[in-house]
């Protein structure tokens, strides 16, 4: 039987159980009520693009399949990191073909990712059955983020990118490009364990901004790739008004991570707040 909320949102258009959802979820996050119709923040732009863009390409970029052809098409293919198997049938994966180490993750979702750095330790049919999980998983249903309606949910099996910081994932270097210009470059560390994150300049100052993780302590070197991070993020995201590029660094190479649309669903926090302001005034909304 379904519970009273389930009832109630099966009875609404989606439309208007997407600005419920939207809604609440950011006056849970940030305290107080989004300005909707005349967003000033970062955070609230996020959540005006959520509302009110349906352009068709943030589905295209928010499909982790579908994005590598934007990519390929603007960058070439050698940002891309080598995709092994993609498939909507989990019990069809190739395990004795596949390299010691890759990454699996959903197409349709966001943040799900396992990372197999021994595949011999593998439990298969667990990992089969967290896939078909996965798939059975409707991330719109969840969160209301139209993006994610209409990306066809598929399994895809990729690279295993490592850059040698003695963590268990690599660095995580998040460009935020306003206008085809990046601002401002977010640094992940430690995402599957101990998060921590710092901001940059693009001309690698350290911002003393604090967000909702603990910062780095200390400094982090300077990313070997740096400007060719810079121009990909900037020719990825010509004709958008906002993108996040996400790229990892190795000594051998850069590889893009994803592009995302509407980072934190307008949950980021910003110490002091007056930065949601500032990143609020470089995003001129287009749509």
């Amino acid at each position: 039987m379904q519970s009273p909320v389930a009832l109630l949102r099966s009875a609404l258009p989606d439309r208007v159980v997407e600005w419920i959802s939207v809604v609440r979820r950011y006056r849970r996050w940030q305290s107080r009520l989004p300005r909707v119709f005349n967003p000033q923040t970062f955070n609230e732009k996020v959540v005006h693009r959520i509302l009110f863009d349906r352009r068709p390409v943030l589905t295209e970029l928010t499909d982790k399949a579908a994005v590598r052809h934007y990519v390929e098409a603007r960058t070439g293919s050698s940002l891309l990191p080598e995709m092994y198997y993609l498939t909507k049938r989990p019990e069809t994966i190739p395990f004795d073909q596949l390299p010691d180490k890759f990454v699996v993750k959903p197409t349709h979702c966001s943040g799900w990712v396992r990372v197999i750095e021994d595949k011999s330790n593998v439990d298969r049919k667990k990992l089969i059955d967290l896939c078909n999980y996965w798939l059975g998983y409707s991330f719109y249903e969840e969160w209301r983020v139209p993006f994610y309606k209409n990306v066809d949910p598929r399994i895809i099996i990729e690279e295993l990118i490592e850059d040698g910081n003695g963590e268990a994932v690599p660095y995580d270097y998040k460009l935020h490009v306003f206008d085809s210009v990046v601002k401002l470059i977010q640094v992940d560390v430690g995402r599957f364990a101990d998060h921590r994150r710092l901001l940059y300049t693009p001309a690698w100052e350290k911002l003393d901004i604090r967000t909702q993780f603990p910062a780095v302590i200390g400094d982090l070197p300077r990313p070997s790739h740096l400007e060719e991070m810079i121009q990909s993020a900037e020719t990825l995201s010509r004709g958008l008004d906002y993108v996040r590029a996400d790229f990892y660094d190795t000594p051998r190479k850069l590889y893009i991570g994803e592009l995302t649309m509407g980072p934190g669903g307008g949950g980021e926090k910003f110490f002091p707040e007056q930065f949601d302001s500032y990143l609020g005034s470089l995003w001129k909304l287009s749509y």
